[in-house]
């Protein structure tokens, strides 16, 4: 196994100095971030950049999450033991990894099958066994068995499509980057008595759309 001395340090500074000042300073997401190699994930092009504070470029257009908004995003969800987490966008199996530090199961789902092949790969190289990825479209056909306790959606969609919020249970919590650029926000959403949602804005950021849940073209004269 690939242990590089100067990449497990690259680890430690990055949960330092790029996570915790970011107000990510929850004891369980710090210890998963600050054990979990992140270098196994990431296209071996890029493992030298593993833990630099920018997005990595996978294939297909999408990109690896800044390690700072993949902390706030654990940290917003925050899973706890015995919950069941589905991720919308598999990417290379990092985050679900990360989640799977953190609660009992994980299904992960992406319309890429390469990507979830690969996933699945680099999950078993790592020994992580509580994670299931899907080669499914979230925006099309897919059609879970069973409600989550909590939805990570990775790429960014313009409208939330209502569906995701059907796959919840009540008072599930969904993370989700939405609206149109140059103005997204990350949003954290629960489930309210009354089957609406409570809100809540995290920060601005971007990220590439899911497919199919980009904002429709506009044409100008």
């Amino acid at each position: 196994m690939n242990m590089k001395p100067e990449l497990a340090v690259a680890r430690r500074n990055m949960v330092e100095n790029q996570v915790r000042p970011w107000e990510v300073l929850d004891a369980r997401v710090l210890d998963v971030l600050g054990s979990l190699r992140r270098e196994a994930f990431v296209p071996r092009t890029y493992e030298a950049l593993a833990y630099a504070d920018v997005t990595l470029p996978i294939g297909h257009g999408e990109v690896m999450l800044k390690p700072v908004v993949e902390g706030r995003i654990l940290q917003a969800l925050l899973p706890i033991a015995g919950e069941h987490v589905l991720e919308i966008g598999t990417g290379t199996g990092y985050f679900a990894a990360c989640l799977a530090r953190l609660c009992a199961r994980v299904t992960s789902i992406d319309h890429r099958a390469d990507f979830v092949e690969a996933a699945r790969t680099r999950l078993q190289v790592q020994a992580i066994a509580n994670v299931d990825c899907l080669h499914a479209d979230a925006l099309s056909g897919y059609a879970p068995l069973e409600k989550f306790d909590a939805i990570a959606v990775t790429g960014a969609v313009a409208t939330l499509p209502a569906l995701f919020g059907q796959w919840l249970k009540p008072a599930g919590r969904l993370f989700v980057i939405r609206g149109v650029e140059p103005a997204m926000q990350a949003v954290l959403l629960q489930r309210a008595p009354d089957g609406g949602w409570i809100e809540d804005r995290l920060f601005e950021t971007d990220a590439p759309y899911l497919a199919g849940a980009a904002p429709a073209r506009t044409f100008s004269l």
